[in-house]
């Protein structure tokens, strides 16, 4: 059986799916590994890498996809690759299927078995799957460096002989992987932190990070979903959320937002009366800018100035630290293939298991993964 890794095409993304110590895994394993030339460059890892691992290296990328039983990409090939790929072939990537339904009807129609990385249970049997919750964490940290680097002040308290100076305030949005990662990093940093979730249920992990934990009184207990996200707000409820948030928000030197809800648009928690009232030099990192952003002005992969506060919109973030979001989420698509290969190195497809059936977008022709079903 042959292991395809395509190079990525996408703009702005340079991870690579599988690195060599994980390739060398599978060709112990009895597989045959293809990886296309140039496919890790943009991570650090060189083909002479692959090629020690076992791998070999193809220069033809309609060969790679035409004849790749199962094809590993970070994000999903434009429909000219998967045009040249056969029947009944497996493609494991971030498909995003809610959001790509073209894409999903596509996979659907060719008969191509896709496995959708970003719809892993959150369960604890699948957490060494879990590519959301690795970039999400490796984004979480990032957003804390880009805002300190934006910040024209100190982040930790500072003792000179000129005077004391104060440490900068942290407004984290969102308590999920990226907005722990983010206050962990600021704390680290040394800024004084607080933070807001709608899921009480987090309050124990942010102050065990250091942070305040910022309550909006008579919130819906039932605000998390079977698979650990947020839920959406009722109206009046959102409204009672932005209250707090804007008198939060007035007193912060950097905010980050980190909030999203799974196959809809980003939730809006900071509006353009709370940025007027932010003090000149104060930065916003908008983490959700992909999904339109929690900040009302933000625009995504751009730096917007207003009442001369910066937001920051960044695009991908984890492929800013290519190497290392590789190297994750290569263990992560390992820890899957061993889920999915039999002793043999066939894929099995078991829909009675959790992992598989929510994993899997289509098969046989077929949608088979129930968040679809129930959309």
């Amino acid at each position: 059986m042959i292991i395809a890794i395509p190079k990525e095409t996408v703009e702005r993304e340079k991870r690579v799916a599988l690195i060599p110590d994980t390739i060398s895994k599978l060709v112990e394993n009895g597989h045959d590994v293809w990886v296309e030339s140039n496919a890790g460059r943009a991570s650090s890892y060189l083909d002479n890498a692959y090629q020690s691992a076992g791998a070999e290296i193809i220069t033809d990328r309609t060969k790679l996809f035409a004849d790749a039983n199962i094809l590993i990409s970070v994000q999903t090939p434009p429909e000219e690759d998967l045009d040249h790929m056969k029947p009944k072939s497996i493609l494991i990537c971030f498909l995003w299927a809610l959001q790509n339904e073209e894409t999903v009807s596509y996979l659907q129609e060719h008969n191509i078995t896709a496995l959708g990385m970003d719809a892993i249970p959150r369960i604890s049997r699948a957490q060494s799957m879990d590519a959301l919750s690795s970039m999400s964490s490796i984004a979480g940290y990032k957003s804390a460096l880009i805002a300190a680097n934006e910040l024209d002040r100190y982040m930790p308290m500072m003792m000179t002989a000129a005077g004391t100076v104060a440490p900068a305030k942290i407004l984290v949005l969102g308590a999920g992987v990226a907005g722990l990662q983010a206050i962990a990093t600021t704390k680290r940093l040394g800024a004084k932190v607080e933070a807001f979730d709608i899921r009480p249920a987090v309050k124990e992990q942010v102050e065990s990070l250091g942070a305040t934990f910022v309550e909006v009184p008579d919130l819906d207990d039932e605000s998390e979903t079977e698979g650990g996200y947020a839920k959406e707000l009722a109206q009046d409820e959102q409204e009672r959320q932005r209250q707090v948030i804007h008198e939060h928000a007035k007193k912060s030197d950097i905010i980050i937002t980190t909030a999203l809800i799974p196959g809809k648009p980003a939730p809006l928690l900071v509006t353009k009366e709370m940025v007027e009232d932010m003090h000149a030099g104060a930065v916003i990192v908008d983490l959700a800018a992909e999904q339109g952003g929690n900040c009302e002005l933000t625009e995504p992969g751009e730096t917007a100035i207003a009442n001369e506060v910066k937001i920051i919109g960044p695009l991908n973030i984890p492929s800013q630290l290519a190497y290392h979001a590789s190297q994750l989420y290569s263990k992560n698509m390992m820890s899957l293939l061993n889920h999915l290969l039999d002793e043999e190195g066939k894929p099995t497809f078991d829909f009675e298991d959790e992992i598989t059936l929510n994993t899997t977008i289509t098969h046989q022709g077929e949608i088979i993964s129930p968040m679809l079903k129930d959309n």
